[in-house]
């Protein structure tokens, strides 16, 4: 009786050994482990929420991000669905049927009402136009509306974006080039944070692509998309609901404006080596053509992709994160889905700049591939 009374003693003073030299450890596990039944935030009515309210919610919260992922007609910062006030201010309607027509898109009253201009109706719908009658009734086929749409040529929020970031950009670079032509070649004022991107886009980006002897010629473009995407990508992470490079047909643009400038800035030898390739079996140039062909569409296409996917992805992981803050019912889930969101933003801000490096890379890329000089005496000998 005495032994096995000390070999209890034994055994619990080894346990509390054990856990006394990892007492952190210990806490840990154990908050973990009751994490899942712990509720510190709300109240027990609060806790009990109905799937339907859940389901209401997680609705909200998608339509919202659908929402943001469209261009816009006007600038909401917030609304209230019960009182229906919207704060924000609206962006003049421009449309082309049968003639010019233009007001307000306050008219629409947030898609809640049919706007009259000049005996002519319109409604919006999903931030698209249609016209229609007085009663802004809709006809739809398989979901999709089949009413005529107007030439939109509207001042969108995607268009102020734009407009925004060309303005400061001017801005910024003329100042730069005063402050050189003053200075005697010396950056001054915001050029000193700016100037060593410029030089990083001419030394790391321009010359090992294209080569000394041509890229001069094409570094205003580089410079302007470089901090075209840079800017608006960073603009697309502030409160305001920017999505341009978001949105395929900004990005398609700028992948058309690589596609026109190598296909009309290429050299002969750029041509040859795709229509008739130096080297190669006769029979098999015939094959090869038309594939080198298309994939002179195929690379714009894959800058287009990249630049839209990446910034849409990242908004819609962003928004999904912050929604997920209405949608737990406790401090610990809302203060996590915070810390997770702004840590996501930061990573955000990395991805703008290597989003625009990526597209001004590969642009100076193919630049370089319609500039090189070949030289296949030996091919022609053998």
């Amino acid at each position: 009786m005495h032994l096995n009374f000390r070999n209890q003693n034994k055994r619990r003073y080894l346990t509390v050994m054990v856990i006394s030299n990892k007492p952190l450890k210990f806490i840990l596990v154990a908050l973990v482990a009751i994490l899942p039944f712990v509720s510190f935030a709300n109240p027990t009515e609060e806790k009990e929420a109905t799937p339907t309210e859940s389901t209401d919610v997680k609705s909200e919260i998608k339509e919202f991000i659908n929402h943001h992922l469209l261009d816009a007609h006007d600038f909401t910062f917030n609304a209230d669905k019960e009182s229906g006030e919207h704060n924000g201010f609206s962006l003049p309607i421009i449309l082309w049927d049968n003639g010019l027509q233009v007001f307000s898109s306050s008219e629409f009253h947030h898609g809640e009402k049919v706007a009259e201009h000049n005996g002519n109706y319109y409604v919006i719908h999903h931030e698209k136009i249609y016209k229609t009658d007085a009663s802004g009734k809709l006809t739809e086929e398989h979901g999709h509306p089949t009413n005529v749409q107007p030439l939109d040529l509207s001042i969108t929020k995607s268009v102020v974006g734009i407009l925004f970031v060309s303005i400061l950009m001017f801005i910024i670079f003329s100042r730069l080039a005063k402050s050189y032509a003053k200075n005697g070649g010396i950056a001054s004022g915001a050029g000193r944070f700016f100037e060593p991107l410029v030089l990083y886009v001419r030394d790391e980006i321009a010359i090992p692509n294209i080569g000394e002897k041509n890229y001069k010629k094409y570094m205003s473009y580089l410079l302007t998309i470089f901090f075209f995407v840079f800017f608006l990508n960073i603009l697309g992470l502030t409160p305001l609901g920017f999505n341009v490079t978001g949105n395929i047909a900004i990005t398609a643009s700028l992948a058309l404006l690589t596609y026109l400038i190598t296909t009309f800035s290429a050299n002969k030898n750029y041509w040859a080596h795709i229509f008739w390739m130096p080297g190669v079996p006769t029979p098999m140039k015939f094959i090869l053509a038309p594939i080198e062909l298309l994939g002179t569409v195929i690379k714009p296409f894959s800058l287009m992709i990249r630049l839209y996917a990446n910034i849409l992805a990242g908004h819609v992981v962003l928004m999904s994160i912050i929604g997920l803050m209405f949608i737990f019912k406790s401090w610990i889930g809302s203060t996590l889905s915070f810390g997770l969101a702004f840590a996501l933003s930061i990573l955000e801000i990395l991805v703008a700049f290597l989003q625009a490096y990526i597209f001004t890379m590969l642009s100076a890329l193919y630049f370089g591939a319609g500039n090189e000089e070949h030289h296949h005496e030996g091919a022609e000998h053998h």
